[in-house]
């Protein structure tokens, strides 16, 4: 790995803006990163050398007249492939939409251009963000950097990778029922899901609506904190975007970073950290509620009984409104067409090309959604999932009225060996069970690295929780932890991730 693939994005934009090393020279490391270890990690989808060094070429002219856009100019980031692209394709990881490049660029993407970051390309995913593990893509699965047998999570397990090994010093993902936190704690770095409507979804190919969120991964929580910021804040073409100002996370980071937590209440979800976790997750997860304490946060127990009914009530929302929007994907609109030689009718045309074009587990979902919806079982299913939702949001009420955050593991696991659980639908969606609730909720919510497993070496996530609009109290505590982290081990624990040579005896 170069010495530049190994720098945090914040170090990258110091020497950057410093003129001590050009963003092309910083784009070229990364792109013959890509190079080099993608064909083992498929995180990528489309990669544009030629434009990301155009980009980098632009940002380090504007630095050279002095003028900087704004504190990540010239770092280059990854986008996930569900998120619009103006000269990228944008196919969702299905073939239903494989080649398809949208007419414009989503909010989000606009502002990393705004802000002088360097798209690298776009990276793998679940196909329509719908999976747990990043084993549902039309394009083959994205493996793990830290164990190339094992997943990296999902959906957005591509930007995780990438930024995990050095593809990519920070990286786009979306999360709809966990799908940054999850990834981001199988590999090693920090996933962000930020209040819902904080961030424009305007460009975000929508799965489900009232869930989807994108949000940031970075390899520091001050890095993942500069790219929210970049990106976060309204946007009058999302009708969901809050007209309100964006928490003050960065700042928030660096008040972490001076490691006190005087005064900090932290609750410890008891039907989250208990029974159901993997040995090693628990063991790690108890220790990091230890430095917790020890940096002086008051730390107490917190009951959430509405959270076991989160992992159903979430599997009959998403499908449901995954059902109303994958609707549109029909021949007639987008991408593939298949029938259409003059012998079938447009039904037909329709069917075929939805039967060709959506891989299982979206095609799953979509009869999931379609049932729950139906009038013999709207009120059973759909009316209940509705009525689980508002007890979970009550429980985090109540909750916050006792605590600054909450913390739980990320997943109760860690990454577990690709195709385990393809045949067990069940055992996949039970991965997501400490990530659902936030979702439902809308709240805030950020992964950590906590340290590796005992079981098997493998890394395990602390997930903060914060209530709407004030993310900024997850990304103190987690800059807190992560120093006292650090100064324990004596290195960050991203300089820990395996090298390409592990890699490439383990595929």
């Amino acid at each position: 790995m170069s010495e530049l693939t190994r720098l945090s994005a914040v170090e990258i934009a110091r020497r950057v803006q410093a003129r001590e090393v050009s963003s092309v020279e910083v784009t070229r490391a990364h792109l013959d990163r890509i190079e080099a270890v993608d064909a083992t990690l498929n995180a990528f989808l489309h990669v544009d050398r030629d434009a990301a060094l155009a980009a980098a070429a632009a940002a380090d002219d504007e630095i050279a007249a002095g003028t900087v856009r704004g504190p990540l100019a010239g770092v280059p980031v990854a986008i996930k492939d569900n998120i619009a692209t103006r000269d990228l394709p944008t196919s969702c990881a299905s073939r239903i939409l494989e080649g398809w490049r949208p007419p414009y660029d989503a909010t989000v993407v606009r502002r990393l251009r705004d802000a002088g970051l360097v798209p690298l390309g776009k990276t793998n995913l679940d196909e329509f963000a719908m999976g747990g593990s990043n084993e549902n893509s039309a394009f083959g699965p994205v493996r793990n950097p830290w164990d190339a047998s094992r997943v990296p999570g999902g959906s957005s397990g591509g930007s995780a990778a990438a930024t995990a090994a050095g593809e990519a010093p920070l990286a786009l993902g979306s999360d709809t029922g966990g799908s940054i936190r999850q990834p981001g704690a199988f590999t090693g770095i920090v996933g962000v899901k930020p209040t819902y409507g904080t961030v424009s979804r305007y460009g975000l190919v929508a799965f489900s609506s009232s869930l989807d969120q994108i949000g940031s991964f970075g390899r520091s929580v001050l890095d993942a904190a500069l790219l929210h910021e970049v990106i976060g804040g309204h946007d009058p073409n999302d009708q969901t975007s809050i007209d309100a100002p964006l928490p003050p996370v960065v700042e928030a980071a660096y008040a972490g970073a001076r490691g006190d937590l005087a005064g900090v209440r932290v609750g410890v979800v008891r039907e989250l950290s208990g029974e159901g976790n993997q040995p090693g997750v628990l063991a790690a997860f108890t220790d990091a509620v230890r430095v917790l304490t020890d940096l002086g946060a008051d730390v107490v127990e917190v009951d959430c009984p509405s959270f076991t009914y989160a992992v159903p009530a979430y599997y009959l929302i998403a499908p449901s409104e995954a059902s109303s929007n994958l609707a549109r994907f029909d021949a007639m609109r987008y991408g593939l067409r298949v029938g259409d030689d003059g012998s079938h009718s447009t039904d037909e045309v329709m069917s075929l090309t939805r039967e060709a074009g959506f891989g299982p587990e979206v095609k799953r979902r979509i009869m999931i959604g379609t049932h729950a919806l139906s009038a013999g079982a709207y009120d059973a299913l759909y009316g209940r999932a509705q009525k689980a939702r508002t007890l979970i949001v009550r429980d985090f009420a109540a909750a916050f009225e006792q605590c600054d955050v909450l913390v739980s593991p990320t997943v109760p696991v860690t990454a577990f060996p690709i195709g385990e659980r393809v045949d067990d639908p069940v055992a996949m969606y039970l991965a997501d069970l400490c990530t659902v609730p936030t979702n439902l909720a809308g709240n805030a919510a950020l992964s950590v690295p906590c340290g590796v497993s005992a079981d098997d070496g493998l890394p395990v996530g602390l997930q903060i929780m914060a209530p709407a609009l004030a993310d900024d109290r997850a990304y103190r505590v987690a800059a807190a932890y992560e120093l006292a982290r650090d100064s324990s081990s004596g290195r960050p624990f991203a300089d820990t991730i395996p090298e390409p040579a592990v890699l490439e005896t383990s595929s």
